[in-house]
């Protein structure tokens, strides 16, 4: 059971994790150099409504295989589980606002293709990300390093 859980656990944040870096670093420059806004914030909204699907299944992933793994511990897991819960709460919730806010405001401005709010919208989608990039990548590091013990 335990490695099962284990397993759900790891894929579910390798896509979280590995799609917030793609979307960031890749994708995101990308679609700045070559497309105008009219073109570029209707496939921001596009990627980010099918991106964001797969991060709601993460969460529910993450927490699941999470807590269950704690319960498997008998609820007195090492220090840096605890951690990576904090870090998961934080992600969590920074993903929530996301998603209720700037996402649906960029959604609602892309349709009624006013530009710069739907810009703006964006830019915080790209500033909640780029945090919970940072936040993921320090997770993973406690997590693979379990520190500290």
């Amino acid at each position: 059971m335990l490695l099962l859980l284990k397993l759900l656990h790891v894929l579910a944040a390798l896509g979280w994790v590995g799609g917030m870096f793609f979307a960031y670093f890749i994708l995101r420059p990308t679609a700045a150099e070559q497309l105008q806004p009219p073109q570029r914030l209707p496939l921001w909204s596009e990627v980010l409504t099918r991106f964001f699907r797969w991060v709601w299944i993460a969460v529910l992933t993450l927490w699941g295989s999470g807590l269950g793994m704690l319960a498997l511990w008998g609820g007195k897991p090492p220090l840096y589980v605890h951690i990576m819960l904090g870090g998961a709460l934080a992600m969590t919730l920074i993903f929530i606002g996301v998603f209720f806010f700037p996402f649906r405001k960029l959604k609602t401005c892309t349709l009624e293709k006013t530009w710069s709010e739907a810009g703006a919208a964006l830019n915080q989608v790209r500033q909640a990300v780029l945090a919970n990039l940072c936040l993921g990548l320090i997770v993973i590091c406690v997590a693979v390093g379990k520190w500290p013990y």
